[in-house]
């Protein structure tokens, strides 16, 4: 077989029979793929300016041999980041095996006589750039989407973050592949020190369990943003591992991304409120420490107290109200409790328990004698104020 390239005649030949041998081609892959027969139309179209430039960059690459071939603009310059985001790697090579095929049939119609081994040679060697350079595009076009989702998911984070609601957050979400009606619950903490990516790590972690997720890093804390799962708040005691030395703070559970930044800003509110409670539990709901972010100067905080805690007391009636005062004042003492109010032990358990019932929260358990000190001195404050104005 002769390594001459094919001679003038022959290229002149194989150009003017450019137009027909890509048609040719699109024909046998409309026959062979049925992938290809399910595109629409102009998906198929580009298919064909793609095959008819590949041809074009052939006759090219067989007048210069000196010069290497820019096979990524010559052959893939028609459409290549349409065809990249809509055909699969393995298609595409089905798409060049397809189009060798029929320049390889069509090499003795095509050859000046006696240049027939030279075009073959020529077909099979630049078939071979052209798989090279479909690899590279691929790889390319990967590395960029990563590098363009990271800076999206960047920009979404940090929007529920500011708590901006929005359909261009949905929008971006929905780019990321993101159910925007999933249920929601974001996680933040230190940035791991030390770990060049963490955000590689908690996705792994999150993706391991079959979870949505969104990472960014805001002012050096790290914040996750979980979806799609039944057991959230498990899930984000596994991902908490991959957290910084410190607190991890949980938000509370909400219905979609459009919420999310609900989530987020008492997550934070909590994160920063964290450290007054040294032995809390890693991860912690943000809910759990509603005393100290209300002592930390967090509004939704003091009115969740309220709300949960003081009003629900304050509407039950003196008595419920009365037992839990008496109650925290003994130091969960309900003997000493019961003498101090003048009734019977058994008085005091029933009234607890029904003040359990309405806030959530026992008198007897230190959190909770906590959380209700808090909640009833801040409600007593409120109302010396309203008397005040």
């Amino acid at each position: 077989m002769s390594h001459r390239p094919p001679t003038e005649a022959t290229l002149r030949r194989l150009e003017r029979s450019s137009g027909s041998l890509a048609t040719q081609a699109v024909a046998r892959m409309d026959d062979e793929l049925s992938w290809f027969r399910a595109m629409p139309a102009d998906r198929r179209s580009w298919v064909t300016l793609v095959a008819q430039a590949g041809i074009a960059s052939l006759v090219d690459w067989c007048r210069n041999p000196g010069r290497p071939p820019t096979l990524t603009g010559d052959v893939f310059g028609a459409a290549p980041r349409e065809l990249v985001r809509v055909v699969a790697l393995k298609q595409t090579v089905d798409l060049i095996r397809v189009t060798v095929d029929v320049l390889e049939d069509h090499v003795r119609t095509v050859a000046e006589p006696g240049d027939e081994d030279a075009l073959h040679l020529a077909v099979l060697q630049f078939s071979r750039e052209v798989a090279f350079a479909t690899a590279h595009i691929y790889a390319s076009f990967a590395e960029n989407r990563g590098a363009w989702d990271a800076r999206l998911e960047a920009l979404v984070v940090d929007a529920l973050v500011r708590g901006e609601r929005s359909e261009e957050l949905s929008g971006r979400a929905a780019a990321l592949g993101w159910a925007t009606n999933t249920p929601v619950v974001v996680v933040v903490g230190a940035t791991p020190s030390g770990v060049d990516d963490p955000h590689a790590a908690v996705r792994r972690t999150a993706r391991s369990l079959s979870t949505e997720v969104l990472v960014g890093v805001h002012a050096e804390q790290l914040v996750v943003v979980l979806g799609r799962h039944d057991d959230l708040e498990g899930v984000a005691e596994r991902v908490s591992d991959e957290f910084g030395d410190g607190p991890v703070v949980t938000g509370p559970v909400v219905d979609g991304l459009g919420r999310a930044g609900e989530s987020a800003a008492v997550a934070l509110a909590g994160l920063r409120a964290a450290r007054a409670w040294p032995e809390a539990p890693r991860p912690v709901a943000a809910d759990a420490l509603l005393a100290e972010r209300a002592l930390n100067g967090d509004p939704l905080a003091r009115a969740a107290l309220h709300d949960r805690v003081a009003a629900p007391l304050a509407a039950a009636g003196g008595e419920v109200l009365e037992t839990v005062r008496a109650v925290l004042n003994s130091g969960g003492n309900l003997e000493a409790s019961a003498r101090a109010i003048f009734v019977h032990p058994n008085t005091v358990r029933y009234r607890l328990k029904r003040a359990a019932d309405l806030t959530g929260l026992s008198a007897t358990d230190p959190r909770g004698s906590w959380t209700l000190q808090v909640a009833l001195a801040l409600a007593q404050l409120d109302r010396d104020r309203s008397l005040w104005h």
